[in-house]
């Protein structure tokens, strides 16, 4: 009986192993091919495999003024969204994890809102209310766009760690003489920093590669992010390996910080 079941349970694990590895190769298998046709020779057609391969639309990018633009907008834009997220996501957190009142749970729910609704409902609601109270789309529309999202990955790192410590270190702080400053600095920050940093990574990544949200909360006459700036580009087919390179560059960007984010939340046992 012992047999069999070790059997079937190593049966099921080789199972679940195989499913998770057909998962792999299908979501990244398209990223693969986008890497490799950034290489091809051929820039009419997606013949496989690629007739030949070439650094050349690297160097074409780089005097695309366009894409700098593009790419330097949207560095800026996931910057301060990120940093607003820092700031609002952290306070959001400490408040809904030290104080009990009524109606708690519907405001952890209004938090966690924007993001768990699809992007084009957020996206209609900013664009809806920005033309409401008469304001012009511009860089800050888009960074107002990005932080109601970029909040609640703070906010989800950041309560999730203060959950898991304990508020007598706080209390012992105050106890001994301590300011509220001197306290946030010595024995808050410190406890929550690597949560802080992670949320943070997350939020930059999710910032970089937003299309949706951005689509409502920007003017295209004036201005595109990087991700804009690529679907932009898809109408143009003779410029495929070129927009294939800046996929390259989105990706990049957007995989370091989740890494750095997986690093720490994987060492303080968080993943």
């Amino acid at each position: 009986m012992r047999s069999n079941a070790a059997t079937t349970s190593e049966r099921a694990s080789w199972g679940l192993k195989s499913a998770a590895l057909g998962a792999i190769l299908f979501l990244h298998t398209p990223l693969l091919v986008v890497i490799l046709y950034a290489f091809t020779t051929d820039r009419k057609t997606a013949a496989f495999p690629p007739p030949g391969l070439t650094l050349e639309w690297f160097g074409r990018i780089l005097e695309r003024q366009d894409f700098w633009y593009s790419l330097g907008l949207s560095l800026q834009v996931a910057v301060v969204a990120t940093s607003i997220a820092i700031v609002l996501g952290t306070l959001c957190a400490a408040a809904m994890y030290r104080a009990n009142f009524f109606g708690k749970e519907v405001i952890s729910l209004f938090v966690l809102l924007p993001i768990a609704l699809p992007g084009i409902v957020t996206g209609i609601a900013l664009r809806s209310g920005m033309r409401i109270l008469g304001i012009d789309f511009s860089f800050w529309t888009i960074v107002i766009g990005h932080a109601t999202f970029c909040i609640v990955t703070v906010y989800n790192n950041v309560v999730a760690r203060m959950r898991r410590g304990s508020y007598s270190q706080i209390e012992a702080s105050m106890d001994l003489g301590a300011t509220s400053f001197q306290t946030l600095r010595y024995i808050v920050l410190p406890n929550i920093g690597t949560a802080l940093l992670a949320g943070a990574m997350l939020a930059f990544a999710l910032s970089m590669d937003e299309v949706i949200v951005t689509t409502f909360t920007s003017d295209p006459k004036v201005s595109s992010t990087l991700p804009i700036w690529i679907l932009s580009q898809l109408t143009r087919p003779r410029d495929r390996p070129v927009t294939n390179v800046a996929s390259i560059v989105v990706i990049l960007i957007t995989l370091i910080p989740i890494l750095v984010a997986y690093r720490y939340t994987q060492e303080q046992g968080e993943t």
